[in-house]
């Protein structure tokens, strides 16, 4: 990997701002929400939703890869960020938000179209979340968004799955992976979510094999990816898939598939889950920080649980503590 870059990773993926509250399983069922899934909804029913839990929600920028280049902000590394809000007042929103965070975000508004994209997040008792996403802007990135140079000056290229439901963002991801084999980078892929996994098994099956050198996945979408309801055969099947395939496992634990070799570790210890929401995006934000700063797999996978540990300790997908001091004290 060329270390003569100016970012440890580029992430890709939907500009949203999510708005989370705390709803009990009754409102889940009552508005035919698949508890832990992700739904994409039109704008009435956007507008319908936020209008239930807009007196008990909190809005805060968003979108699993947003939410990772933040993450690796925090870590210490260099994220830069490609995604598509409008020229509207939660556009400049998150513009600033993210920017505030230390992510290099610069791919030009959407003007004149549909509105920032936004992300109604149900969190359940149980810490669970159901996601309900109009996309809106985010529905608009293409391959012009792609910015050849900041690919260029990038180690790591990292995608998030949920854009593959889009055929202008599939041809973007598409032509950032024939970037970053040009430029010689690694490229990086998250499942995102079972159903996702399941409307794409082939296409994504493809693209990994052919252009992606570390998946992230949870124990669900890995099942899904390889048509099985046995972990231990979808983790065989991993060995042959790409360089190194990440499975998150809730209170078990992460495992790195890299061939032959399997390196796994405990979940980080925490007093107690208050909300799920972003602990994959955060896991892969200590992953990949330590990837691209040329850690071992097994202190990847620390990284990553530590970073993940700490954010479903509390709301929201943004850290509450200093990641690079608990990083230095646990890691080293």
């Amino acid at each position: 990997m060329n270390a003569l870059t100016r970012f440890d990773v580029v992430a890709i993926g939907n500009a949203m701002v999510d708005v989370l509250a705390n709803m009990d399983d009754e409102f889940l069922a009552k508005h035919n929400m698949p508890k832990g899934m992700m739904t994409l909804i039109d704008a009435p029913a956007a507008e319908m939703i936020y209008s239930h839990i807009a007196q008990n929600g909190v809005e805060c920028s968003g979108g699993s890869a947003a939410n990772t280049a933040v993450g690796i902000a925090a870590l210490g590394g260099r994220p830069a960020f490609i995604g598509k809000v409008a020229d509207d007042q939660l556009g400049e929103i998150f513009r600033k938000d993210i920017t505030r965070s230390g992510v290099y975000f610069t791919t030009p508004c959407l003007e004149n179209e549909r509105p920032t994209a936004r992300c109604m997040v149900i969190v359940s008792p149980d810490a669970q979340r159901t996601m309900n996403t109009y996309l809106g802007a985010c529905s608009k990135l293409s391959r012009k968004d792609i910015d050849e140079d900041l690919i260029r000056q990038t180690k790591i290229v990292y995608m998030e799955g949920y854009l593959w439901d889009r055929p202008e963002a599939k041809d973007a991801l598409a032509y950032a992976v024939e970037l970053a084999h040009k430029y010689d980078r690694k490229v990086s892929l998250s499942l995102s979510d079972p159903y996702c996994v399941n409307r794409h098994r082939d296409s994504f099956l493809q693209l990994i094999k052919n252009g992606v050198d570390i998946l992230f996945c949870n124990e669900d979408e890995i099942k899904a990816l390889f048509d099985t309801d046995d972990p231990e055969e979808a983790f065989k099947h991993s060995e042959n898939l790409c360089e190194i395939v990440v499975v998150t496992r809730g209170a078990k634990g992460a495992i790195a598939i890299c061939g032959q070799d399997r390196y796994e570790i405990p979940a980080a210890p925490i007093n107690r889950v208050i909300d799920t929401t972003g602990a994959g995006d955060l896991f892969a934000a200590g992953f990949l920080t330590g990837f691209s700063h040329g850690r071992s797999v097994f202190e990847c996978l620390q990284m990553g649980a530590l970073a993940a540990a700490e954010i479903i300790s509390h709301y929201g997908a943004r850290p509450e503590t200093s990641l690079s001091e608990l990083i230095a004290k646990k890691v080293g």
